[in-house]
């Protein structure tokens, strides 16, 4: 998770039909004392939660998973990328992470998290998501495998312009990186995965939106775009991403949220109470179907981040306090999937 100007969180949301809609969550582990993978997995069972994301092809988790009908996104870490330039080798990641549980529902490999060419800690990987999006494509491809679509997860960093979110658009120094991307997803019918975090662009800077418009409890649209009128952020942030896209051949890339979450303790505004109000409010607009202003009744396919508290996590406080249950397996908000 990136802390910026306006960060792209991991909502995840997952078909249970073809009408309805419910909502998935990230499943991360740096944290002391979370269940086992088997528990974990029977939690999102007893709960009704039908997508998990995953940070890594943990085999715990993943024979956790066999049998279930939990669909899953895997991400391929950044630290990872480099051997799977490789053709060979992302074959042999292919048969070892996705061949060998032929029992467990994978929809989505996310190649890289937040790789970013102008931030120093990612820079590195910018030139090898695309080759390594080609080479697991071509693997699953050749595997019979065209059902599990291959993506990266990108956030609203690389953008230069977000407000109006009509106006949304790529920097000009991550063009020769995000271009040829969003050219892959459109020819392969993939989504363009992306993280969204109102929580962050509400914190700043440079402007201090209200917080109403943060938590989707305004009353009345705080602004129009093009006889638009946005209620919340969330929608703002989703379609100013839409909006970059379109400009550069994405128009038909639908986007899935694969993080979106807000803290409930550490910096300003994150608390138990306004993270309850954020999670339940943004579920319930998801499963709503009523879309967003410039894409009015699309379906949001939405991940929550996170499961757990991850209190190993290093970076700001609020890095620590995303989850949605106690390690006890008790939920902090109560929320309905």
């Amino acid at each position: 998770m990136a802390l910026t100007l306006i960060g792209l969180g991991i909502l995840i949301s997952l078909f249970v039909s073809t009408d309805a809609q419910s909502v998935g969550v990230c499943y991360g582990v740096n944290g002391d004392s979370l269940p086992s993978p088997q528990d974990v997995v029977n939690l999102y069972t007893a709960n009704g939660i039908t997508g998990m994301r995953i940070y890594a092809p943990n085999p715990d988790i993943l024979n956790a998973l066999r049998g279930t009908n939990i669909e899953l996104v895997v991400d391929i870490p950044n630290v990872d990328l480099q051997p799977l330039t490789d053709p060979n080798a992302a074959n042999a990641w292919v048969t070892n992470n996705i061949l060998n549980y032929p029992d467990v529902h994978f929809k989505y490999i996310s190649v890289g998290n937040e790789v970013d060419p102008n931030n120093a800690n990612t820079l590195q990987f910018a030139n090898l998501v695309l080759p390594v999006m080609n080479n697991i494509h071509n693997a699953l491809r050749a595997a019979g495998h065209d059902d599990i679509k291959v993506s990266t997860a990108t956030y609203t960093g690389l953008l230069n312009i977000s407000y109006p979110p009509s106006e949304g658009t790529f920097g000009d120094n991550v063009l020769s990186y995000i271009q040829p991307i969003i050219a892959f997803l459109a020819q392969n019918d993939s989504p363009m995965l992306a993280n969204i975090y109102p929580y962050f662009a509400y914190i700043g800077p440079p402007v201090l939106p209200d917080i109403s418009f943060a938590l989707f409890t305004n009353s009345t649209p705080a602004y129009t775009d093009q006889g638009r009128p946005y209620s919340n952020l969330f929608d703002a942030m989703y379609d100013a991403h839409y909006a970059a896209q379109a400009r550069l051949g994405g128009a038909d890339v639908k986007i899935v949220v694969t993080e979106t979450g807000w803290p409930s303790a550490g910096e300003n505004a994150a608390t138990s109470g306004n993270a309850g109000t954020y999670y339940r409010n943004l579920i319930s607009h998801v499963k709503s179907s009523t879309g967003t202003p410039a894409r009015p009744g699309s379906s949001i396919e939405t991940y929550l981040f996170a499961m757990f508290d991850e209190n190993l996590k290093p970076g700001q406080e609020t890095e620590k306090h995303f989850g949605v249950f106690f390690p006890d397996k008790t939920s902090k908000y109560q929320l309905s999937f």
